[in-house]
């Protein structure tokens, strides 16, 4: 026999999609701007080569190379989540924040010097089309919803109030 859905269900299912489109936004808008901030270390002479020797790797080697960073900082997440149990929420956020920011900049340029090895191994690139696809349609919806339509305008508004420069 099935109902309605149970309420609990529903507003855990609706938190669910708002942290996921949160995340996805956040990866949408910060992905670009920060791999090209890190890129601003290719300056470096060391720096470059290491990243042409990133570009030439193979499609697998490539693919765990792309995880080292996500891999690196899970200790320090781990050690804003006990920040967090120590009392010290304000600290943990902090780390939680700035690890978040790195994790991202660098997994972005990984994946800028990567994406075209990764592209080779048939499964990644089934799996990176059905994952810009559903993110088309996540931002898609979300930027039509009330609520990012209201937030929108009240944007508008204040920048229009805002003196320029």
């Amino acid at each position: 026999m099935t109902g309605p859905p149970h309420p609990v269900w529903t507003a855990l299912k609706t938190v669910g999609r708002g942290a996921v489109a949160l995340l996805i936004l956040f990866e949408q808008w910060g992905w670009l701007p920060l791999a090209r901030a890190l890129g601003q270390l290719a300056r470096w002479s060391v720096v470059a080569r290491l990243e042409r020797r990133i570009a030439a790797l193979g499609p697998r080697v490539a693919l765990a190379v792309l995880f080292v960073p996500a891999l690196a900082l899970l200790p320090i997440k781990l050690a804003a989540l006990w920040f967090v149990a120590l009392g010290r929420v304000a600290l943990g956020l902090a780390v939680l924040v700035v690890a978040k920011l790195l994790g991202t900049a660098l997994v972005a340029r990984l994946y800028l010097l990567t994406q075209p090895q990764l592209m080779r191994l048939g499964w990644f690139a089934r799996m990176h089309g059905r994952w810009i696809a559903w993110k088309t349609r996540i931002v898609a919806s979300l930027v039509e919803s009330p609520g990012w339509v209201a937030a929108r305008a009240w944007a508008l508004r204040v920048r229009a109030r805002w003196p320029s420069r």
